[in-house]
């Protein structure tokens, strides 16, 4: 049992599903390393699916040292079928909700294996390159139950994570930037994403699957499949369902990956 000075921290789980990842492992271990928060309060899930190069052999060859920064580290593969086809860009309309609703699958299952006795969760993408070293303890300052960063290219500059928003989709993060406090969001992204574990125990998912198509919070149609959203999303309305608040940092940026 932990009896020492830092017993009284809140334990928090970083979660990171990746795909392809290779070349940005370094870095996002580099991050991670020089994370203030202690490594006895600290654990690790990480899930790949679905790769073409050797992410998850990668991932096993660094499980050493990533143990050595962590309590305790779960890594998982799990292969859902889903490629994009060659010469197609992620974001192409007619594959989004099948890739959304992959990726909202491997978070879910992710979640379940690694979530442990963890008080917090920490949704860290593996592309998001740079953030302040006591990026774990801003967010918990911040005492909300959902908590997302700004995730930009640049200091500064626009919005990266368009999924968080508000007012249906007419305000992102950029547009609230300025406020003293954390300022409410109806969805998010995550990119960065600061969640109070039992929320996760009393259900909250990420929907692989349009949701809340009767919710006055939704966008009207989304662009691509219509009614409902999916994912992150779908995350933020499921949690304004469950009689939670979605929040967001517009002042505290994290940098993702150009």
């Amino acid at each position: 049992m932990n009896t020492g000075p830092d017993a009284s921290l809140p334990s928090v789980v970083i979660l990171t599903p990746v795909k392809d990842a290779t070349p940005f492992l370094e870095t996002y271990l580099s991050g991670l390393e020089g994370l203030s928060y202690p490594r006895e309060r600290l654990s690790l899930g990480m899930l790949e699916g679905d790769s073409v190069d050797d992410t998850f052999q990668e991932i096993e060859r660094l499980k050493p040292r990533l143990e050595r920064r962590f309590d305790r580290v779960t890594l998982r593969k799990r292969d859902f079928g889903f490629k994009m086809p060659n010469g197609v860009v992620r974001w192409a309309p007619a594959y989004q909700l099948q890739r959304r609703a992959v990726l909202a699958r491997s978070r879910n299952h992710l979640l379940m294996h690694a979530l442990g006795d963890a008080e917090w969760v920490l949704w860290l993408d593996v592309d998001v390159i740079e953030y302040p070293k006591d990026l774990i303890e801003a967010l918990l300052s911040a005492e909300r139950d959902i908590l997302h960063a700004h995730c930009v290219k640049q200091y500064g500059g626009a919005t990266f994570d368009l999924n968080a928003w508000r007012d249906k989709g007419k305000l992102v993060m950029n547009d609230l930037r300025g406020a003293d406090t954390p300022v409410r969001l109806d969805a998010v992204g995550g990119t960065v994403l600061l969640v109070r574990a039992d929320l996760h125990r009393d259900g909250l998912i990420f929907p692989p699957f349009r949701y809340g198509c009767e919710s006055p919070k939704i966008r009207d149609s989304h662009p691509v499949w219509g009614k409902g959203e999916v994912e992150t999303e779908g995350f933020g309305i499921m949690a304004h369902d469950m009689g939670a608040q979605c929040w967001g940092l517009p002042d505290y940026e994290v940098l993702h990956h150009e």
